[in-house]
């Protein structure tokens, strides 16, 4: 009875439950029926993405948004053309026996895919003093999965820490290939040259344009001299204004435009009559 039972049970099995596939490419989500005594059994699959499950098959006809480029193989599996990162998701195989006395069994399919790294955006500061700090950036954002980074100064790969490499003794740098920055402590002359970031993951890989950084001496002697040349200008003037007061050249100016606004005005003269009245005498300077 024991062995009976099993043989009229429905049985299913995948060659591949955890299918990985890049974007734009085909792929096979498997489910065989090993075991059944149904000829003709009934065929369910469905898509489960962020808790939501919805039919990609049903009622033996392509549903939802793989209509027009999906196909069921054999009487079970399923075919996917030009998967995108859209179809990245669990994938149920539902088969119902009637005939059966187990009728009903499933199989989850779990399917990846990967995206390729598009190009990269990368900062280099293009100029930095010797000694000071610098940081270069190198940011992707749509592969998948998540992809690493490496830098390259004039065509040279660097090493995530630049003691590590003798041939890199002259620098002080740390490559953090999960983020994508390169932290220079302090720059040198030999740090001057092209840079550029690769983004890399399984799908492939993309890199930005080369860009330019220059590490360059500060003049501290230049800018000793600039300065004293400012504060003896600044000391000149401060001189001369003052050399113009003692000479009286800002007070006569006062005085010679106070006279001018005063040429032309009438002398006025109050003269007391016998009468106890007064009148006036006007008089004008000519």
């Amino acid at each position: 009875m024991e062995i009976g039972f099993l043989l009229e049970a429905v049985d299913l099995k995948s060659s591949n439950r955890t299918p990985v596939v890049q974007e734009f490419e085909s792929v096979e989500l498997s489910c065989i029926i090993t075991d059944s005594q149904t000829n003709d059994p009934r065929i369910e699959w469905k898509k489960i993405q962020d808790d939501k499950t919805t039919y990609v098959y049903f009622d033996n006809k392509i549903q939802g948004d793989l209509v027009g480029r999906a196909e069921l193989l054999g009487k079970t599996s399923l075919k996917i053309w030009n998967v995108t990162r859209r179809d990245a998701a669990l994938y149920r195989c539902e088969v119902v026996a009637r005939n059966d006395r187990k009728e009903i069994d499933e199989i989850v399919i779990d399917l990846t895919v990967q995206v390729k790294p598009v190009t990269p955006v990368c900062r280099v500061p293009k100029a930095v003093p010797v000694g000071k700090s610098a940081t270069l950036h190198c940011q992707e954002s749509e592969g998948s999965p998540r992809p690493h980074y490496s830098w390259y100064r004039n065509d040279v790969p660097l090493p995530t820490d630049s003691r590590a490499n003798p041939r890199f003794r002259n620098s002080s740098f740390l490559l953090n290939f999960e983020t994508g920055t390169l932290v220079f402590n302090a720059v040198h002359k030999d740090d001057s040259g092209q840079y550029y970031c690769i983004a890399s993951n399984d799908a492939g890989s993309a890199r930005c344009e080369e860009q330019e950084m220059e590490v360059y001496d500060l003049n501290i002697g230049g800018i000793i001299g600039g300065v004293l040349v400012v504060l003896a200008v600044l000391a000149l003037i401060t001189v001369g204004i003052c050399c113009a007061y003692r000479r009286g050249y800002f007070i006569n100016n006062k005085l010679d435009g106070e006279s001018y606004k005063n040429h032309g005005k009438p002398d006025v003269n109050i003269i007391r009559t016998d009468e106890g009245d007064f009148r006036h005498k006007s008089s004008f300077v000519i």
